[in-house]
């Protein structure tokens, strides 16, 4: 806290100037706004928590996400769902807790507020007490100084008529001078009794000038005190946030050491096998000797017998009609 800068360094030589008091004044008035910029920033976050929260929520509960895995890594898709559900509703917290500090904020705003109110107000009627004391000053010295003027036509006009003989005229000169005289003494006490009112109203208002700059420095020291600790506390929560999230996350990480390959691998064998037995080669099948077809499907057979059956033995008759002998060749008659 510095507590006597305020005080010590906002005057002016002017005594109608009100330069320091409006300085100081339009530095609250930005610190004030610069609270209602953060309030509204903690406002527009908490509505992106409050709808990423709900949109996380909704994919969570919502969209498939491996639905047909089996086994340790159903169960840690199972966590990751969970968890996620989990750091959604962690959001949605988030955003009350944000719509929370932002209600502080404005709660502090409006409490130095009506603090500054009633400084302020004493101030107002400071300022125009001194400018309508300093303007009847004016007037009071500026009437003295004519009346001064005055009499000293008088003199002049006196001294000027000495010579005269006209003495009705002479006494006309020195009841005027008497007169003026009267005025100039009347012009003095009242400039005088308005100096010193003036001096009076002036000391009232360099008092509450000095209580005001005390007061608007202590509450900027408190300002500025709670927007510090209202940031720090919300950067807080943002980590936290984070921490607790990764905290779910490493949930998710566990389920995923859990899950065995080999296991899921096993039980999916397990469970959905349809039998160990291959099936058995598909043989080749003659259509005229079906019972000496033995050959599996995909060999190829012996030669090509177009559909015959065996070879007949040859026979030396010379009447079989299968055979004809030319020239000691025998021909096969196809």
């Amino acid at each position: 806290m510095t507590g006597a800068l305020f005080k010590a360094n906002f005057w002016s030589s002017d005594i109608l100037s009100t330069a320091g008091y409006d300085c100081i004044i339009q530095h609250l008035n930005n610190g004030r706004k610069n609270c209602k910029e953060f309030e509204d920033f903690l406002k527009e976050r908490a509505s992106i928590e409050e709808k990423y929260g709900k949109d996380l929520l909704n994919l969570s509960r919502k969209k498939p996400c491996g639905q047909s895995e089996i086994n340790t890594l159903k169960r840690a898709l199972e966590v990751f769902k969970q968890q996620i559900d989990s750091v959604a509703q962690c959001h949605i917290q988030l955003a009350q807790t944000l719509r929370e500090e932002a209600r502080k904020m404005e709660e502090f705003r409006e409490k130095q507020k009506l603090q500054r109110k009633k400084t302020e107000l004493l101030m107002d009627t400071a300022h125009k007490q001194k400018s309508l004391q300093f303007k009847k000053t004016m007037d009071a010295k500026k009437n003295y100084e004519q009346k001064c003027r005055d009499k000293d036509e008088a003199e002049q006009a006196v001294h000027r008529s000495a010579n005269l003989v006209n003495v009705k005229q002479q006494e006309k000169l020195f009841v005027k001078l008497a007169t003026a005289k009267t005025a100039v003494e009347d012009s003095d006490k009242t400039y005088m009794m308005q100096i010193n009112t003036l001096d009076k109203v002036r000391e009232d208002w360099q008092s509450e000038h000095i209580k005001a700059c005390e007061i608007f420095e202590a509450q900027e020291c408190e300002r500025i005190n709670f927007f510090r600790n209202a940031l720090w506390l919300h950067l807080n929560q943002l980590s936290q946030q984070c921490v607790r999230s990764d905290d779910m996350y490493e949930e998710v990480r566990k389920s995923l050491e859990a899950c065995s390959i080999e296991k899921d691998i096993a039980y999916f064998v397990s469970h959905r096998k349809t039998g160990q037995t291959p099936p058995a080669p598909i043989m080749y099948e003659n259509f005229y000797c079906p019972q000496k077809n033995t050959a599996p499907q995909g060999k190829a057979p012996g030669p090509n017998l177009a559909r015959r059956g065996p070879l007949p033995v040859p026979k030396t008759l010379p009447d079989d009609p299968d055979y004809s002998l030319v020239d000691n060749y025998s021909l096969i008659y196809q």
